[in-house]
């Protein structure tokens, strides 16, 4: 599929398809104003038609319009935008999906469509058209056996994004984009029996030698050598061993900021010999490793736009299984910090292994330190499947965050480090214990990781809901959802 920004003027543009986007005020259409002629184009068939089907453009609403096979072109597609107040660059690129999915499911081959500019930044809106295209044209069909499915994505072959506020220049940025966040989502997707520690390794090292990164990937013996026995101690009931991966990208000349990313890579979690029993998604545990797939989405999409800052892509990948080596309910575990941890659930596993990452990665120097992580169920009952949590020991790196975030069109709410509430963590034979109370366990989980920073900036973003999706939504696709790579990608690009 081949992305143009085509000079052709709008009403000229010959083709399969033809988008517009229309905003709603009142409960009525409003007609793009750059556009003064379009309700008589098509022999006025618009207006009539926007009438009849009581077409008011709210957000999410669509009307399709078949013309002649003679016409120049074949059908019209009215996209609803909503109001002008609420509009966004993530409207844009739900509004792209939209259109090249209809395309697709009609199997047009060449496809245009003429949207409005959010606010001033015509790359911006460019950009976020093109990411729309791409990550609505997305299927992961790696696994399927069905060519008929698989010719469908020979459609369409050209989209052409029209009008005068279209900047052709960001189109390769924004495929880079998409492709990292496509990454992210098959590496999710992808089942256990594909993605181990191992492959999850190759696959990172594989990023690093094509685009330039320095790998280095730490084997149990390292790791044993550095005392990351809170990680080891989830690994050790697996068959296959634990890799803990490190990519560095380094810019040329001095860096102007050092940062470090962490993303948890539980490739499969069963619970440990805290097992999840049938009904308590253990099924779809092949997603615990979705912050290592934003990591490393990430990394491939910051090793090609290059920025200013230096930064470290951390995960310590493993498998938490059960076996007669496997860490049991009451074991003391000594995290690399020299902390000591008594473990009253093997299914709060994650936190382990990011407690002796976080050691590491502020052992580097850096400047700040984001890690994400798919780490509890009771953030998901706080702010359901759409939105991740935030927590920070700094408010600067909070509301950077915040911002790359609304770009990326990713929803985050900041949550409370509530201090106090770590008397719900404290052990009568150890320093700590990996869980707390069923109250406010999402925040109990980011006091957890707060014991192994010392003074690093650092935000700690629980991505358990919104990496997957059951359903169809806008551009995503039911499965992963590369949450969490634009939003990095936002941050490094900022610092």
């Amino acid at each position: 599929m081949n992305i143009q920004a085509p000079t052709t003027a709008v009403l000229n543009w010959s083709g399969d398809l033809i988008a517009f986007g229309f905003f709603t005020e009142s409960d009525a259409v409003v007609w793009p104003a750059e556009l003064a002629e379009l309700p008589q184009a098509w022999d006025g068939i618009l207006p009539e038609l926007i009438s009849e089907a009581k077409f008011q453009g709210k957000a999410g609403t669509s009307l399709t319009v078949r013309l002649s096979p003679k016409s120049p072109v074949k059908k019209i597609i009215l996209v609803g935008l909503g109001n002008l107040a609420d509009f966004t660059l993530e409207t844009l690129r739900r509004a792209a999906a939209t259109v090249v999915k209809s395309a697709r499911k009609d199997r047009s081959k060449c496809v245009g469509m003429y949207f409005p500019v959010y606010g001033d930044d015509s790359s911006q809106s460019t950009q976020a058209l093109a990411e729309g295209v791409h990550l609505g044209l997305h299927q992961d069909l790696r696994f399927k056996s069905d060519p008929e499915a698989k010719e469908n994505l020979a459609f369409p072959e050209t989209v052409a994004l029209l009008g005068p506020g279209i900047t052709p220049e960001v189109l390769p940025i924004a495929a880079i984009r998409a492709e990292g966040v496509i990454l992210a989502r098959e590496l999710v997707n992808a089942p256990a029996n594909v993605i181990t520690p191992v492959t999850l390794a190759e696959t990172a090292q594989a990023i690093a030698s094509t685009y330039g990164l320095e790998s280095e990937i730490l084997e149990q013996a390292d790791c044993e050598a550095l005392g990351m026995e809170a990680y080891l101690g989830v690994a050790q009931a697996s068959d296959l061993p634990p890799k803990f991966i490190h990519l560095t990208y380094k810019p040329q000349g001095t860096a102007t900021r050092k940062l470090a990313i962490i993303g948890k890579g539980l490739t499969f979690d069963s619970g440990g010999l805290n097992l999840k029993v049938s009904g308590s998604g253990i099924e779809t545990m092949k997603m615990d490793m979705a912050g290592s797939a934003a990591v490393l989405g990430a990394a491939q999409v910051i090793a090609q736009l290059k920025p200013s800052a230096e930064v470290h892509f951390i995960v310590a990948a493993t498998e938490n299984m059960i076996s007669g080596q496997a860490m049991h309910p009451g074991d003391i575990l000594t995290a690399s910090n020299g902390k000591t941890i008594e473990i009253n659930n093997t299914d709060a596993e994650g936190r382990l292994t990011l407690a002796d990452a976080l050691v590491f990665a502020e052992k580097l120097g850096v400047d700040a330190i984001v890690d994400l992580a798919t780490l509890t169920g009771a953030c998901i009952v706080a702010l359901g499947e759409s939105i991740a949590g935030l927590w920070a020991s700094d408010q600067p790196l909070a509301d950077h965050l915040l911002t790359a975030a609304n770009r990326a069109g990713e929803k985050f709410w900041q949550m409370p480090m509530e201090d106090k509430y770590f008397e719900g963590l404290k052990s009568a034979i150890a320093d700590m214990k990996n869980t707390g109370p069923r109250a406010g366990g999402s925040i109990t989980a980011a006091l957890f990781l707060k014991q192994f920073i010392q003074s690093t900036p650092w935000a700690h973003l629980d991505i358990a809901g919104p990496v997957w999706v059951e359903k169809e939504d806008g551009y995503l696709n039911p499965g992963g959802t590369g949450f969490g790579v634009q939003t990095l990608v936002n941050w490094v690009l900022a610092s």
